[in-house]
């Protein structure tokens, strides 16, 4: 299996500076990053580690449902997923990612919502992500068919 890459760019310190992160193995852009925009509401076009991490964690997970959907025999129509990833304090200092929530909104055909939901458990369990992301405390699944 290949490696991906991802480079970051960054000036200046945590509060001032800013930075840019470069999907570099597929070369499909440049995002801005910066620390108070980070910890924002609002992230006003800047991105974050967090939303990348959502990212990675939605598509992957993706992928591991639709597999095991296959698996139990159904074909996926279309899958919706979502990934809320919260960023908190650390007990030990400084910050942590505090959990994750995964929602998921399936078409299927050929299993039932009891095989769906199986299916959706097991992707979360088996995602690649997901086990990089084991530290978590808590990565919560909330799954349904549409």
């Amino acid at each position: 299996m290949p490696t991906r890459t991802a480079r970051t760019a960054w000036t200046g310190t945590l509060q001032e500076g800013s930075g840019q992160v470069e999907l570099a193995s597929s070369g499909v852009g440049k995002y801005d990053v910066s620390f108070p925009k980070r910890s924002a509401e609002e992230a006003d076009g800047t991105t974050s580690p967090e939303e990348l991490i959502a990212a990675a964690h939605s598509s992957c997970y993706a992928m591991a449902l639709s597999a095991q959907i296959g698996n139990a025999g159904g074909t996926p129509d279309s899958l919706d997923v979502t990934a809320d990833v919260t960023l908190g304090p650390d007990p030990a200092g400084g910050f942590r990612i505090t959990g994750i929530k995964l929602t998921v909104r399936g078409r299927v055909s050929g299993i039932d919502a009891d095989a769906f939901q199986a299916a959706a458990e097991a992707a979360k369990a088996g995602c690649p992500v997901s086990k990089a992301l084991a530290g978590v405390d808590h990565i919560t699944l909330d799954a349904a068919l549409a």
